[in-house]
């Protein structure tokens, strides 16, 4: 370990993490072996960071939640295993709705990102540049927001999602599409995504198929998770695309003809 750090005597530190200098590490505070932490950063009590990860300049871990209705709950905020953690990420902790805030394995969250009070991120997920999270926000596996996205306090974003950079998230987004626009609508499935995952065409088509009825073809919600239930082979990604849109508090995103009037 590197001088002219503040580490509380109390922070369980693993075997092999370099810290770098200038920075500070509470009491209760779990950092996992082989980790790397880089100078003038701040992590706070409640962080626990998993193994392999690496936290750049700038960052602060574990900082109370931005939240009026926070009264001094001990909560967390939970990093898992060869997450990059880039300069100036924000990290809240949880608040008593939750009690934590949590970040998936092999995770790449780039600069300026912030992740609020109770956030809870899958595994392989990445935030670009300036994407911000308000509170209480859920994102599955294999999601990517582009740079500057902003996204509603509540919404929940499916797997193998692509957010297009700069957009505002304010409803669900289902698993497997791209969306994009002003308002934020379909644009797609995100099939070169899930090409490079193992998905094979027959899938992607099967999943291809789903959205046309629920987005193009001009049903409504109802009207198209009836036709998906009736018409569409039953399959893992067909029954947990319909689970999804059963399940979201905020309703879904539109499709852009949908919006359009087309």
């Amino acid at each position: 370990m590197t001088a002219f750090h503040n580490i509380h005597k109390d922070a369980r530190i693993g075997q092999n993490v370099t810290i770098d200098s200038f920075t500070t590490i509470g009491a209760d505070v779990e950092i996992g072996d082989n980790s790397w932490i880089g100078p003038n950063v701040s992590i706070m009590d409640g962080v626990r960071l998993g193994n392999h990860c690496k936290v750049f300049p700038g960052a602060v871990l574990g900082a109370i939640p931005q939240d009026l209705k926070f009264e001094g709950e001990q909560s967390t905020v939970t990093v898992g295993n060869h997450v990059t953690i880039r300069e100036y990420v924000t990290l809240n902790r949880g608040t008593k709705a939750n009690f934590q805030t949590h970040i998936g394995d092999h995770t790449l969250l780039m600069a300026y990102v912030h992740v609020a009070h109770d956030c809870i991120l899958g595994e392989h997920v990445i935030l670009a540049n300036s994407c911000n999270l308000a509170g209480h926000i859920e994102i599955g596996d294999y999601a990517i927001l582009g740079g500057l996205t902003a996204v509603h306090q509540f919404v929940k974003i499916g797997e193998h999602v692509m957010v297009g950079g700069g957009s505002l998230v304010r409803k669900d987004i289902p698993p497997y599409v791209k969306a994009a626009r002003e308002p934020l609508s379909y644009a797609g499935i995100n099939s070169v995504g899930l090409r490079r995952r193992g998905f094979s065409s027959e899938i992607i088509n099967h999943i291809q198929d789903i959205y046309r009825v629920l987005f193009v073809k001009g049903y409504n919600t109802t009207q198209a998770l009836s036709i998906i239930e009736t018409e569409l082979e039953a399959t893992e990604e067909r029954d947990q695309i319909i689970r999804f849109i059963r399940n979201s508090d905020r309703g879904i995103m539109k499709g852009f003809r949908q919006i359009n009037g087309a």
